[in-house]
């Protein structure tokens, strides 16, 4: 296979060897393609399902060490030129864009419209929307506004083969019929590739404050009743994010555990929230508290902890761990995080919702003590009803390690859906749990 064979084939000049034969974090292509159109998407995926080609589809590539056993594959889908804004409608609070867009982008121009686009990815100026929708990623504000699933109301979708189809549609009240949109949201790529994604939009708060209670004591009854109060109470926190010492000390330069409370609304609104924490503050905690600009700048920050394909590149290795939970669990799971990476001697940054579940470990330090850090955080994890992934590891570890960890009881219906939709195994080949 060669250039000219993929260029004839699929009909499209934009088509290049790939500059490195390998990446460290895997996921790569023998060859890159660059379509600018939905036609030519089509076109390369009918070649490869012909062909028996494999593809592997790239946004900005902040996912590139999430999943997957390959080291390559055929062809390297890069959709970072596929971007733009399709279509938006202001009154209806709806917008169509193509998959490279990233959210950084979306959100500038819905901005100028007092709108937003109400998830909080990761490296948001990267990320882009189609590799955030495949992997259902979001961040610590879905406590209030919900995950990725809760905003796509409709997608155009490349099947493996080529075939185009249309899910959802337009508009918010789409209620008819089962919801195909959710079959693609979190499949990692492995059933299709989005064309255009559809999301449901926000008004932009008028005003946003953050509070970040450090705890001088590790009283975590104290902190636990705390939490306990404020979602039991009329408060509308965005984000209730539990910080361990490690991610305290890098966001703010304080000592111990942290709980980091935003809220956005009206800004009268805003004060009263704050008036109420601040009148319940647990004993010994000290408050700092950001507005505006400097709230938003906070969060900016916050969105590039974890290690990625952009941030992998100072020799230092390192992996990314997410685990799901009931919510109160964040905080003994935050404890633990913390006190096992001074166990096996690893640079642990760890965080998670009291709000909604789900925690996030980096690591940093000897790779070599990587498996009995997941061993032990997966157990945890597991024996409270939770699980833990692998979010980012360089392709050797990801090879090593488990990093799905226990099949869900659904994976007959999931390894049938990806049978029926791409019997050739043609798109992200064993990117996904259990192989597919």
């Amino acid at each position: 296979m060669d250039a000219t064979l993929i260029s004839q084939v699929i009909g499209t000049g934009s088509i290049r060897p790939a500059a490195n034969s390998s990446h460290v974090l895997g996921n790569h292509g023998l060859y890159e393609v660059f379509p600018e159109t939905e036609e030519e998407i089509a076109a390369v995926l009918r070649a490869a399902y012909e062909q028996g080609w494999t593809v592997i589809p790239m946004g900005g590539g902040t996912k590139r060490g999430f999943g997957g056993t390959e080291a390559n594959t055929d062809i390297l889908l890069g959709l970072s030129a596929f971007r733009g804004i399709v279509d938006y409608a202001p009154g209806d609070m709806t917008v169509t864009v193509k998959p490279g867009t990233t959210i950084q982008e979306i959100n500038t121009h819905l901005a100028a419209h007092g709108q937003m686009l109400p998830f909080d990815p990761y490296w948001p100026r990267h990320a882009t929307v189609g590799g955030v929708v495949a992997t259902n990623d979001s961040g610590p504000k879905r406590m209030r506004y919900g995950s990725v699933r809760d905003h796509v109301i409709g997608m155009r979708v490349v099947y493996p083969n080529g075939r185009i189809i249309r899910t959802g549609g337009k508009v918010v009240k789409n209620v008819a019929g089962y919801d195909m949109n959710k079959l693609f949201i979190g499949s990692m790529g492995t059933l299709g590739v989005m064309s255009e994604i559809t999301l449901k939009l926000r008004p932009l708060p008028p005003f946003q404050t953050l509070l970040l209670l450090a705890f001088s004591r590790s009283d975590f009854t104290q902190i636990r009743s705390f939490a306990v109060s404020l979602l039991d109470s009329l408060m509308e926190p965005v984000s209730l994010e539990f910080l361990s010492p490690a991610v305290n000390q890098y966001m703010s330069g304080g000592n111990g555990y942290a709980l980091a409370i935003a809220f956005e609304d009206e800004e009268k609104a805003v004060r009263y929230q704050e008036e109420w924490v601040k009148a319940r503050l647990p004993k010994d905690t000290e408050i700092l508290s950001w507005e505006q600009e400097e709230a938003a700048e906070w969060w900016m920050r916050f969105a590039r902890l974890p290690p990625s394909a952009l941030s992998s590149g100072d020799g230092e290795e390192t992996m990314a761990i997410k685990i799901g939970s009931k919510n109160l669990d964040v905080l003994e799971i935050v404890k633990t995080c913390h006190e096992l990476g001074e166990r096996y001697d690893l640079a642990v940054q760890t965080h998670g919702g009291v709000g909604h579940g789900i925690t996030r470990v980096y690591l940093r330090g000897n790779p070599a003590h990587f498996a009995a850090y997941l061993t032990e955080i997966r157990s945890l994890a597991e024996s409270r009803g939770g699980y833990a992934v692998i979010q980012h590891a360089t392709l050797k570890q990801r090879r090593e390690l488990d990093v799905w960890g226990r099949q869900p009881a659904a994976f007959f219906l999931m390894e049938g859906i990806k049978r029926t939709i791409d019997p050739r195994r043609v798109l992200n080949p064993n990117r996904f749990i259990g192989g597919i």
